[in-house]
């Protein structure tokens, strides 16, 4: 599995930046791609104060592309809520996202002053991030993304339950023929119920993608979650 290289998207105009966002691209894609494609969609996603990594998956074998490499953060045995997770993958993927969290922890940057999010596999990997193995971040984002019916998420939630989890921002068109909504619905119900709090918002005519009024709405999220200190 070869190492994740991260890009930076906003440069800080202090000495230092204070809070850090993390964009997980989907299955198949690259940071460098996903940089430019919400640049298209919001030009002005920056901000003074806070650096945006955009993390390219490891190449690897991927099920649902008939075991062909692809840049994916893990493996699946199908794109569907009705199947059971490849945890031992799952796992792989997690040493090397705190890796990523401890780097700029280590850089002053603490979990607090984090978001993670992701568009549709990445949106997923968010949510471990937050929910799985490391609560202390400030929020986490997902756009067309769904979790399993069974995820680990799920039961470590239960197993082990907190007063204070990360807040989630999910939002999902209602036109994905890829990621049904009800799945992205289900798995904020979900979440909900296990003690997240949050908002889940529908795109009217929005495909398997991401869009301007949604990237608007994250943008604005971020802002105040991670105020300038």
């Amino acid at each position: 599995m070869s190492m994740l290289t991260a890009l930076h998207l906003s440069k800080y105009t202090g000495p230092k930046h204070s809070a850090t966002v993390i964009y997980f691209h989907g299955s198949g894609g690259n940071g460098r791609d996903m940089k430019e494609w919400v640049r298209l969609m919001v030009k002005n996603f920056t901000f003074p104060h806070i650096t945006v990594l955009y993390p390219t998956a490891p190449i690897q074998p991927y099920t649902p592309a008939s075991g062909q490499s692809n840049t994916v953060w893990f493996d699946r045995a199908d794109v569907s809520k009705h199947v059971a997770e490849k945890v031992d993958s799952i796992a792989k993927i997690e040493i090397e996202i705190k890796k990523m969290i401890e780097k700029e922890n280590e850089a002053g940057i603490p979990s607090n002053r984090i978001i993670v999010g992701g568009f549709s596999m990445g949106g997923a990997l968010a949510m471990h991030t937050a929910f799985r193995w490391d609560r202390n971040l400030a929020g986490v984002f997902a756009f067309s993304s769904f979790l399993n019916d069974k995820s680990i998420v799920f039961d470590d939630l239960r197993n082990s339950p907190s007063d204070k989890l990360p807040p989630i921002l999910q939002i999902h068109g209602d036109s994905d023929d890829l990621v049904n909504l009800d799945w992205g619905r289900s798995t904020f119900n979900e979440l909900k119920s296990l003690g997240a709090q949050g908002e889940f918002h529908v795109m009217e005519r929005l495909g398997h993608s991401i869009n301007k009024q949604g990237m608007t709405i994250i943008k604005e999220w971020i802002e105040k979650l991670l105020p300038e200190v």
